[in-house]
């Protein structure tokens, strides 16, 4: 049910390995080709490693365009290093020792994986391969039937083939797997017939009736955990999650044991409760305000990428104007050097074109130069727009976080009179509460009472100083990335539209230099 080792030593994907098997793909003199001046592994899409006496997968780091890979006839043990083929359709690892199905899940284009005669014990770590449709995993160790409930994920699955492992030997085995996958066209190589999915459904109605109804539910709760992750990416994007609600007050209290204590002193919960709404209010205020400034910041954006294009687009335009009015212009002259009658007249022509060349090369890189140009004052000023988007974010944040902090600072105050009040109550034995021991402790004295209180107000206020200053550090993130990226972008374009004039003017050099003309007279 496996492969053996053999004489042979047993070998890992090396270069040479990699270079061997992409040459024998090609004809003989492209391989040829290929070997003098060096394989571009990022131009292969398909790749044969079977019989090679595998024993490690590596070095396929390369191949990241790769769809069709073949690793079967083996020993490898472990499913490993195929995480950059990302493009993979075809996968077969048939006849080797796997023992444990991992290492896919970034194969998220996976259609066909064969797994046949290997040494596995359970279908697992699969889930991301939603795009398969023909599974072998036939001649393992697969005992349970269980396994097969596992591939009800699979909702483009029609072909599989289970044939050899142990569960086969069980009577029920082909009704079972036909009733908990409706959709399989072939099973173990064979067409289902529609009275044999009839008879399988009508069997196990009971149990699919039960999987559905879970699956139902499980695919509501995914959903809906889905739309959840969705909203707070979107809250992080406005550098203000969870700020819709009691997070961050309940933050300030989840490690303050001293406010915990002092909370049993009467009138401390009621003053709580009042402070709490108070500053939630504040915090939906920041919330709902920071969502506001996301949607002008994405529009402002937007706007800038909207103004840059229509750009250059005209630019574009201009561009080939140019270029069609050299076309129009020197296709006659190309044709007279061709046809003319004597060396000289050919030179002359030969000449001329040149110049018409060289003020063409001149006309399309002065556009560009003053492309560039408009391009880094429309950059500047998004730059200046953007400095100022975040400097007006920041300010008004101050400000609502300063509300904040104002609401911390008389909670505070208020507490330390009911601390002081409750501690002179306590002196003359006038406590009507049952209080517990260690709140007790803290009566002891003024300062003892005034410390805790402190200690308690000081770690509040550094909770609103960390959450203001996350929202100071993301926006200055982003106007620096915002900005960054323009810039860049704008280097890649100019750069580029350079290399492509270069080669342009070139290529038109080296027409003129293959136009066959009139030899000298001697």
């Amino acid at each position: 049910m496996s492969q053996s080792y053999n004489s042979i030593k047993p070998n890992v994907i090396d270069d040479e390995m990699v270079q061997k098997a992409v040459e024998e793909l090609w004809p003989e003199d492209t391989g040829k080709l290929a070997k003098q001046e060096g394989i571009n592994f990022k131009a292969v899409t398909e790749l044969q490693l079977s019989f090679r006496n595998i024993l490690q997968i590596d070095n396929l780091w390369q191949f990241e365009n790769l769809t069709k890979l073949q690793l079967d006839n083996n020993i490898i043990k472990k499913i490993e290093a195929l995480e950059s083929l990302v493009h993979l359709v075809w996968l077969d690892l048939s006849f080797n020792n796997i023992e444990v199905i991992e290492g896919l899940d970034t194969l998220v284009k996976l259609q066909d994986l064969s797994l046949y005669n290997n040494r596995i014990s359970r279908i697992e770590h699969m889930d991301t391969l939603q795009e398969l449709q023909i599974f072998s995993i036939g001649n393992n160790n697969l005992t349970t039937m269980e396994d097969v409930i596992y591939l009800r994920r699979f909702k483009n699955l029609r072909t599989l083939n289970l044939s050899g492992n142990p569960f086969c030997d069980n009577e029920q085995y082909t009704l079972f797997v036909v009733a908990h996958l409706p959709d399989l066209v072939y099973l173990d190589f064979k067409l289902m017939s529609d009275t044999m999915r009839e008879v399988a459904v009508s069997k196990y109605q009971d149990l699919t009736e039960l999987l559905e109804h879970k699956e139902a539910q499980a695919l509501a709760q995914l959903e809906e955990n889905q739309a959840k992750q969705r909203e707070l990416e979107y809250h992080k994007a406005a550098f203000v999650e969870y700020l819709n609600g009691s997070f961050l007050f309940d933050s300030m209290y989840e490690e303050d044991t001293e406010a915990a204590r002092l909370a049993y002193l009467p009138g401390v919960d009621d003053l709580l409760q009042a402070y709490r709404k108070e500053f939630v209010s504040v915090c939906e205020e920041l919330f709902n305000y920071g969502l506001k400034e996301y949607e002008k910041r994405e529009a402002k954006v937007s706007n800038f990428y909207k103004s840059l294009q229509k750009a250059l687009t005209a630019t574009h335009q201009e561009w080939q104007s140019i270029i069609l009015d050299f076309k129009n212009r020197n296709k006659k002259r190309l044709d007279e050097i061709h046809n003319a009658t004597s060396y000289d007249i050919a030179e002359s022509k030969r000449d001329e074109y040149k110049e018409d060349i060289l003020q063409l090369s001149e006309a399309l890189m002065t556009l560009e130069m003053l492309t560039a140009d408009q391009m880094e004052e429309l950059i500047k000023d998004f730059k200046r727009n953007v400095a100022v988007i975040a400097s007006t974010f920041i300010e008004n944040v101050k400000g609502i976080v300063n509300q904040c902090r104002d609401l911390e600072n008389c909670h505070h105050e208020k507490l330390l009179e009911i601390y002081i009040t409750t501690l002179e109550k306590s002196a003359k034995n006038e406590l009507d509460e049952d209080l517990p021991d260690d709140v007790r402790m803290l009566l002891v004295d003024k300062n003892t009472t005034v410390n805790a209180a402190n200690m308690s107000h000081g770690i509040r206020l550094l909770k609103i100083n960390k959450r203001e200053c996350d929202i100071f550090c993301n926006t200055y993130c982003w106007q620096a990335s915002v900005t960054e990226k323009a810039f860049q972008n704008e280097i890649n374009r100019h750069h580029g539209r350079v290399k492509e004039i270069v080669h342009y003017i070139d290529s038109l050099q080296e027409a003129l230099d293959n136009l066959e003309t009139l030899e000298p007279m001697e």
